[in-house]
């Protein structure tokens, strides 16, 4: 006999059914509750709500748990590419040689963009803020293909748009960041890998014969995968209630992009290196600053430790960290901000005041230091993380139309003015 939860209201006991995942999280589900009691919950940021039943992503933060499909984040990140991921993310089970080859194959039958978006970048500010345009960019698909905004079309048309977008992304990040430095485009070479790819039309001139680095390429293979899910984050619960409106692909995934973009979010790891360099501005006395996040009364943070999820670590932090001192030692790199961030980083691995309180240095942290050791710009940062969220952020939207879920209506709890009559304007 299935669990069964007991609340009483008003004298009344209502009886609710548990639900149980297959790692055993166990739900009350109130779906029932409001129509026999005439009450509803109150879960202010939903951090205690579960809104679906979801088959991609398991996380644990107490034990510091991520798994993609079943599959350890430690033993993808360390073993897989990027669309491989992509493709157990999408379709549930590892590809094949041959499977994956094929779809290697589809998402290079469709990098190019359509030459008019070229004109939508001459009509932005010289500094708008890449993911503002990226936002814009992947939204404006829709307009390029009209068809993806019928909600019963086909399977397989389903399938063109989801392959379209994970193609044609890269592409646009890319174009996103020339624009950004003012250099020509560059097309996509599709005899190279995705993220090699993505390296070539980010950094490659027209006038000379770029080879991309095979240390940066495995870099931001390694950090795609760590960013491809994270179960019912803001961003991917975002796409979801915006898809539940029957909104196409690339609405969904742009709504994804602006969620992303805060620096509560995907902007967290900006923040990271615009306090680095806040650090460094004021002299770079780190203990200032170390005293500083020690005080409670002070209203300043350190940006990239500890999360919210997990307690007692982030797995994708001790993968990440490992790739973080490999590239600043294998690259040579010597940046005044990234002396400060690996000084910072002892000091929080060490100091019981961090310790006791699980403020570890994060996938954030870790993932803004690399970045900017390989060159991206700041305010890119965001870009990356959303092209690494990609492939989560379209399971997502599918498995939500798979479900047949109703459209996303939250309920609220009143607390304004009752009701008062008009009082004309000259009366007031």
């Amino acid at each position: 006999m299935s669990e069964i939860a007991k609340i009483e209201l008003d004298g009344t006991i209502y009886e609710l059914p548990v639900v149980v995942g297959t790692e055993n999280e166990k739900a009350v589900d109130i779906s029932s509750l409001r129509g026999k009691s005439g009450y509803i919950t109150l879960d202010r940021g939903f951090k205690n709500t579960g809104s679906c039943e979801s088959a991609i992503t398991f996380l644990d933060g107490e034990k510091g748990i991520l798994r993609y499909r079943g599959y350890p984040i430690e033993q993808l990140a360390e073993n897989a590419s990027f669309l491989e991921v992509t493709y157990l993310i999408l379709k549930g089970e590892l590809p094949t040689k041959q499977e994956l080859a094929d779809f290697e194959g589809v998402i290079d039958n469709h990098t190019l963009v359509h030459e008019d978006m070229k004109r939508f970048f001459e009509a932005y500010p010289n500094k708008a803020h890449p993911m503002g345009i990226l936002a814009s960019m992947i939204c404006s698909m829709s307009t390029f293909y009209p068809e993806s905004q019928d909600p019963n079309r086909p399977k397989e048309a389903f399938e063109l748009s989801i392959n379209r977008l994970i193609a044609k992304f890269p592409t646009l990040a890319a174009m996103v960041y020339k624009n950004a430095v003012r250099h020509p485009f560059m097309y996509p070479k599709n005899d190279i890998g995705y993220v090699e790819n993505f390296m070539f039309m980010t950094w490659g001139m027209p006038t000379e014969d770029y080879v991309p680095d095979p240390i940066i390429s495995a870099a931001l293979n390694k950090l795609l995968i760590l960013h491809a899910d994270h179960e019912q984050n803001c961003s991917a619960s975002t796409v979801r209630i915006v898809g539940s409106s029957q909104a196409n692909l690339y609405a969904s995934i742009s709504a994804g992009i602006s969620a992303l973009w805060g620096p509560l979010h995907g902007g967290a790891n900006q923040a990271v290196i615009e306090m680095l360099e806040m650090i460094q501005n004021d002299g770079g006395d780190l203990d200032k600053w170390i005293a500083k996040a020690k005080d409670k009364n002070d209203s300043f943070r350190l940006m990239g430790f500890g999360h919210r999820v997990y307690k007692n670590f982030d797995p994708r932090a001790t993968i990440i960290k490992k790739a973080c001192d490999d590239i600043l030692e294998q690259l040579g790199v010597k940046d005044p901000t990234l002396e400060i961030a690996k000084k910072l980083e002892e000091v929080a691995l060490n100091d019981e005041y961090f310790k006791s309180r699980g403020l570890y240095p994060n996938v954030d942290f870790y993932s803004g230091i690399i970045y900017k050791a390989i060159g991206i710009p700041t305010e890119m940062f965001t870009v990356m993380f959303a092209m690494g969220r990609l492939p989560g952020w379209i399971a997502q939207w599918q498995e939500m139309l798979d479900n047949s879920e109703p459209i996303g209506r939250p309920r609220q709890v009143y607390v304004g003015a009752t009701k008062r009559d008009f009082v004309p304007l000259d009366k007031r």
